[in-house]
């Protein structure tokens, strides 16, 4: 090999080499907050700009925007049965946003506190629910979207022993089964 082919190889290997670290390096990470670079808007002269605010807001008909936006339980006096007039704006909103979404099927869950025996609180729980259901098919929701169940006092969302927490337990829960986004 000559002198000149020897170095035209090096001279190729060089530049293969510069060529392929070149494509490896990366570019730096822009740095957050105003600079001298920061353009005035999103697609300034000098630059993107800030970044938009990311939107954390629940999607709609969805069972995060259901439960947020809406509200998922109503409360109960003690031994009652009947919806509460503290109750009633938020069932109200709840027939609307199921009468918004008519794919969405719920389950009304009947609650109690831990007091009375676990029959007592089953067959009260039943009346809760089926309380809770009426009031939504009074509004509107077609009652074959409506399920119901009593858990009694088997699944307190409040595990205290004290008025709070049995305030708190005293309840019926609207849970979406289908049909939300």
């Amino acid at each position: 090999m000559s002198f000149d082919a020897k170095r035209a190889i090096r001279l190729a290997l060089i530049v293969a080499a510069t060529a392929s670290m070149a494509a490896c390096a990366t570019k730096p990470k822009p740095q957050p907050g105003p600079g001298p670079s920061a353009g005035p808007g999103p697609a300034g002269p000098r630059g993107p700009g800030p970044a938009a605010p990311i939107d954390t807001r629940p999607i709609p008909g969805s069972v995060q925007d259901f439960v947020i936006n809406i509200g998922d339980f109503v409360y109960f006096d003690l031994d009652r049965y009947d919806v509460r007039s503290d109750a009633a704006p938020v069932l109200d909103a709840q027939a609307a946003w199921l009468r918004q979404y008519p794919s969405v099927k719920i389950r009304i869950e009947g609650n109690c506190d831990e007091r009375g025996t676990r029959e007592y609180n089953l067959a009260l729980g039943a009346r809760r629910a089926n309380a809770v259901r009426d009031y939504l098919v009074s509004r509107g929701v077609p009652a074959s979207r409506i399920t119901t169940l009593s858990w009694g006092k088997e699944r307190p969302v409040d595990p205290g022993s004290n008025e709070d927490a049995w305030s708190r337990n005293r309840n019926g829960h609207t849970v979406i089964v289908e049909g939300a986004r």
